[in-house]
Parts: structure tokens; sequence; C-alpha cells
């Protein structure tokens, strides 16, 4: 049976999904015709298209492309400040962050958990250095502990078990739920947070270097103390962007992963440049962006040195290969994808028959019992 579907429909799925003609054409070989109103594809035909271009079935029978929009507030600034469309997998990730954090917030209402009191505790008014230093405090996060990790991974997996000891959920995924072939794009997004009093959540696109995430986590982490939920794709350096809300998120970032206070004590002004920017970046486990950035903010150097040093350095940084476990243990990776929180709560309800196992498969993305049985040897118990 052949199903009528407006062609402009079939082009805004295949764009929204990053789809080409040739591409599509490998799968539909009649897919010209189909966009030139000559044959019309079989329901069969158009449910395959329709999960190749990841779209519901329901969407390709509008009369024409709907007006989508991001769940939660939009900070992303893209060239000449122009905000790009959201791709699917982007729009997917956010949703699927939600249903998790709606099951989490329903497991904590029911485990009598209290409202967590640092979420929404800061305005756009607070000082930045007092706000930092108040998150410091909660999480214990300190410049020492950093010095003490070997590398940025290990660095960066303390900042996430710190924040995570807070009831705050983070996830680092670099694909869609975990699906390997739908990479999600950094240039696209670097993070976002869902503000939330019982669950709040924060995602960091694990496509980005170590050194990157660090500064994606604080920055993330500095919207939940605020209260406002949002997605960024903004680095440490980004002053020109017209929010009020990213710019306050940077500067406290900034301030609790390089304290000025504790940088003044070590950056050394007759040392070239670039030098005291590679020594302080393994001191803080952050990239050289957000040490220029705190010897800027120390008034060690010009504006305009900050830019072109700035520049320089992105385009070496983008030049190198990225860093990261490349894989590693399945079973580390998912508690890192799905928040090691997160997996124990799912698992230990499943177990107690509270949650349906297909509800907790879709949820920590597996297909086998096997594999729940070992996540659930190896997580539960740790909510």
């Amino acid at each position: 049976m052949r199903v009528t579907v407006a062609p402009e429909l079939l082009t805004w799925a295949s764009e929204r999904a990053g789809l080409n003609t040739d591409f599509l054409l490998h799968y539909f070989p009649k897919y010209k015709e189909w966009l030139h109103g000559i044959t019309q594809p079989t329901l069969k035909q158009l449910e395959s298209f329709a999960q190749k271009t990841h779209v519901s079935l329901g969407m390709l029978f509008l009369p024409e492309p709907p007006q989508e929009q991001l769940p939660i507030p939009d900070f992303r600034i893209m060239d000449a400040l122009t905000i790009g469309e959201p791709s699917t997998d982007l729009q997917e990730t956010i949703y699927q962050c939600q249903q998790k954090q709606d099951w989490y917030r329903n497991y904590q209402q029911t485990q009598s958990v209290d409202t967590i009191g640092f979420v929404g505790s800061a305005t756009l008014s607070d000082e930045v250095i007092e706000t930092a230093s108040k998150i410091s405090k909660i999480i214990q996060f300190e410049p020492t502990q950093r010095q003490q990790a070997r590398t940025w991974t290990e660095a960066l997996r303390l900042f996430i078990e710190q924040i995570e000891s807070q009831f705050i959920l983070v996830m680092v995924n670099g694909v869609v739920g975990s699906n390997n072939r739908r990479k999600l794009d950094p240039q696209e997004f670097r993070g976002f947070a869902l503000v939330d009093k019982i669950a709040p959540l924060i995602f960091i696109n694990g496509n980005d270097t170590k050194a990157a995430q660090m500064f994606s986590l604080a920055h993330e982490l500095a919207h939940i103390w605020l209260g406002e939920s949002g997605i960024s794709n903004i680095q440490s350096n980004d002053t020109h962007t017209e929010s009020q809300v990213e710019r306050w998120c940077n500067q406290v970032a900034a301030e609790l992963l390089v304290p000025l206070a504790d940088i003044s004590q070590h950056y050394k002004a007759e040392n070239p440049l670039s030098t005291e920017m590679e020594k302080l970046a393994k001191r803080y486990k952050v990239s050289t962006l957000v040490i220029l950035r705190s010897i800027y903010d120390l008034g060690a150097i010009s504006h305009e040195t900050l830019w072109q040093t700035y520049n320089e350095e992105l385009e070496r940084l983008e030049k190198l290969t990225r860093q990261g476990d490349s894989g590693g243990d399945f079973y580390r990776t998912l508690s890192v994808r799905v928040s090691k929180r997160f997996t124990a709560a799912l698992v230990n309800h499943t177990l107690e028959g509270q949650t349906l196992f297909r509800d907790a498969f879709k949820m920590l993305g597996i297909k086998k019992t096997a594999t729940f049985y070992e996540i659930s040897r190896q997580f539960g118990g740790h909510s």
C-alpha cells in the first residue's frame, strides 16, 4: 500500500538528520521520485525512512514541516553570534536525559528525599568569587586534589564523583544514547543543565577533550546553582556572548577551577606566556585556554594579547588528537554515560520489582539480561 507524503516533509526529515540525497538513495532507490511526486513510498518504506531519519512516522503525515524548538533555553552561539538549528542528535539527547531525570525524580520522591538547598540559591548579582567558594566547599573541590591526579581523565572522574555525591546526576556521552554511529558534535554543543530541586542533571558532550569537559562541567554546575536550565557551546574565553547568564557561569566556572588567589601565587610573569600556560594547565587539570583567561583576569596581559594568543592556541589545540579513553571497559563507560548514581538507583529499583525490566533496559541502552545482572553486580547497592 502506497501512502501520500508531502515532498517537503521528506526534505525536512533528511536535512534534520543531516543525511544527503546520495546516502538515502542507497537505501531508497526511488527517493528522488518521491521528492518530485512521481511516485509515493509504501507504508513499509516510509516506516524505514522514518527510522533512518530519526523522526516519528506520524510527523511525516503532517501537512508541512513542524517548527521545532529545544525544550530548554538555548545559550549556544555560533559564527557571527548566530544560533544554529539544533540537530536531531542534540534534541534526542535532551529528551532522553529528561526521561531519565523524570524517572529519578519519581524515585527520589519515593525515598522521601528533601529538596536540594543549593539548587537555584545563587543570583546573577552574587559575587563570582564568593559563589565559586561556596560551590567548592559543598562539593569539596580543591586545586590540591587535581594536582595529585595523574591524568586529566582521573581529575575529571574525581570531579564527577564529587558532584554526584551531592545528588546531581552527571552524564558524559559522545553518542546518542548507546548508538555509536550517531556521534555528538562538540562544535554544536558542549553540555547542558536540567535544573530540578530534587533531580538536577548535567550532561557533558563526551567527544570534547577532557580538559574542555572539565570547564563544561564547572560551567553547567554554575547553571545548577543559578537555577537556570540551558544548553551551552561556548569556550572558557567567550566574553563576547550577549547572555548575562553565560558570562556569569563562565566566570564562576573559571574561578572554581582556577582560583585567582591561588594562581597568583604560581604564575611567573618573567617566563614566556606559553610556558606558563602549559605549566599551570597541568597543575589545575584544565585547558590552556582557561589558564589564559585566568592570567588575563590577574591583569598580567592585555586584552589584545589575550585574543591573539587565544586564537593561536585554539588553532593549535584543534590540530591535536583529542584526549580521552579509547573505549575501555564497557561497564565503567556505561556508568559515565548514564551516571553511576542513576545506574545504581535504577538497578536496585528494578530488582525490587518497582521498575519494569524493559524500561530499565531502554534507559540503560542495553538489550541482554546477562548484561543487566552484571551491571547489578558492579553498581547495585550504591544509590
